[in-house]
């Protein structure tokens, strides 16, 4: 009964090397702090939220505090997102996008104002499960779970709403919800 519509901004990535560079350094220098507490982590995804909360207090810079936060905690939610698939709790999966995309927002610092416009104008719609930036940020798509007999009010009023709020017309793609990849047996 549900729908994966992608929303395209038409705001062009302005996500340049430099700024995929400055995250990677900002990751690589909270995994460096931790580790002084974390001996055993060789990443950022390998340090629980209970983890790190509890010894975050190393990162003393909040930028990179953020930057680490963001990384262990949409581990997390990636964690419990499949957790939510598999019991087939839509709602609760759409409120796992919801926080990543916020978190992308605003600890991560890779979305701009058109995603958010996007975000912001799809949860206002009723059948709206979740709705988050895809990619790379900076720019580009989101990704919304949208009830079926909602679909064609979501393109127009989010269409109509993001184009008066950023003076951009976005491009709507409507997908159908798949059991993914699977092996083919000749």
């Amino acid at each position: 009964g549900y729908k994966i519509v992608i929303s395209n901004t038409n705001n062009k990535h302005s996500l340049g090397s430099s700024k995929y560079n400055e995250r990677r350094a900002q990751c690589d220098q909270a995994l460096a702090l931790l580790q002084t507490r974390l001996p055993q982590a060789s990443c950022l995804g390998e340090i629980s939220v209970v983890d790190f909360d509890a010894n975050s207090d190393v990162l003393t810079d909040p930028i990179i505090k953020n930057r680490a936060q963001h990384v262990v905690y949409e581990d997390d939610r990636v964690i419990r997102s499949i957790a939510a698939l598999e019991a087939n709790e839509l709602v609760a999966f759409g409120k796992l996008m919801i926080g990543s995309h916020e978190s992308l927002r605003d600890l991560y610092e890779v979305s701009c104002s058109e995603l958010d416009i996007m975000v912001e104008e799809a949860l206002k719609i009723e059948g709206v499960l979740g709705s988050r930036m895809t990619g790379a940020g900076f720019g580009g798509c989101t990704v919304s779970i949208v009830r079926e007999d909602a679909v064609s009010q979501f393109i127009e009023q989010v269409g109509k709403n993001y184009a008066e709020r950023s003076g951009l017309k976005a491009d709507f793609y409507v997908s159908e919800i798949g059991d993914g990849g699977q092996e083919i047996i000749l």
